[in-house]
Parts: C-alpha cells; structure tokens; sequence
C-alpha cells in the first residue's frame, strides 16, 4: 500500500482494517497518527524528508531562514552557503535533493496532504540572537529545565550545542554532580562556568 510517505495520506480506514492483525481500532487509530502529523512543525518535516546530511539542527537553520518549501526549493548555492551552519557539501546536498524528479514530486504530494510545509509565527516565537556565535557545553544535573530543554533553549537563541569542550568552547552551562573530568579541563583551558541561574539571567 505505500511506496513513500506520501502514499500514508492516502490510506483509509478501510484499506487497512482487513490486514493481517490488524482490528477496526487499530485501524483509525493509524489513520488518527497520520493525520495528526500534519500539525508537526516545518523545521521537523524538513528533517524527516531524509536529505543527506540535514539533520536536526540545520533542518532548524532551514526553517527559519526560508518561509515555506518552495523558497527553498528554488534556493541558490550561495542563499543556501550563506545560512549558519550549512557549508558547501550540505548545500549541493540539499540542491541535488530538489533537483530530482520523485522528489520533487514528493514534496508535491505532501503539500497538497496538506503537511505543514511553512513557517508560522509560533516557529520564530522565543528566537533571539544572544548566544549567536557561542558554542556551548551542557554539564550537570539542571533543577529549572530538562537538559534536552535547555539545548532548546540554547538553539532558540542563536548558539550551538556542543558536546565536548575545547579550546573553542565559549562557556559551559553546569548543573549539580558536573563531572571532575570536564570540570578539569575547562579550568585547565580557561573556560567560563554558568550555573543554571547565571545562564536564565544571560538569556532573559
């Protein structure tokens, strides 16, 4: 029944509710999920069309800096350079995406689905440019925020999420329990420490 993800918002209830273990419920429980998924926000469908190389972080760049997918599909080399974080390899990947045929013709399907293939106020709401250029390590156990909200947190407002420090770290959002190893190493390079407090402040 599906060939592409496009072929999902085709399905019906009744296209799937005779498969092999697979009851009424289940059934529009499915065809429910599926149209569910045309509420998820432009830089995650960007991230889910597979491109080589676009993962989450640049399918985020991607969408704040294009107002739907037809802008991007006729971006140029230089537009595409041009945006944070997207080099030359990840720009000839994404124009060597939209150039072919059933691509293209994908990204059609999923438009006329109705999959959310734009920008909306919501998505630039809470984006700042304070930590733009910072690269920035997560340590610790946090109290206000989840780590995986606080690398939210960061993104929204212009900086990078790194994983290890180094001597291009620009400083290190620490926790409760930071590990010694790192906290080692970032006295030994000179690297500034925030505590959650610290960094809220930074930020509001």
């Amino acid at each position: 029944l599906i060939k592409n993800m496009a072929d999902l918002y085709n399905l019906t209830t009744d296209d799937i509710k005779g498969l092999e273990r697979m009851g009424e419920k289940s059934a529009e429980n499915i065809i429910t999920g599926i149209a569910q998924s045309k509420t998820v926000p432009f830089e995650r469908v960007i991230f889910a069309l597979g491109i080589r190389f676009v993962g989450e972080t640049v399918a985020k760049k991607i969408a704040k800096s294009f107002e739907n997918i037809d802008e991007l599909q006729q971006a140029t080399l230089e537009k595409l350079i041009g945006i944070d974080e997207i080099g030359e390899k990840i720009a000839r990947s994404i124009l060597l995406y939209f150039a072919g045929e059933s691509n293209s013709e994908l990204v059609g399907r999923l438009k006329e689905a109705g999959l959310q293939l734009y920008r909306t106020e919501e998505d630039l709401s809470g984006y700042t440019d304070k930590l733009a250029g910072k690269s920035i390590v997560i340590s610790g156990v946090f109290t206000h925020h989840s780590r995986d909200e606080y690398k939210e947190i960061i993104e929204k407002n212009g900086g990078k999420n790194v994983g290890s420090i180094s001597a291009k770290t620009s400083f290190i959002l620490a926790g409760d329990n930071m590990g010694p190893a790192k906290l080692e190493k970032a006295k030994k390079l000179g690297i500034t420490i925030l505590s959650e407090e610290e960094f809220l402040k930074l930020i509001s």
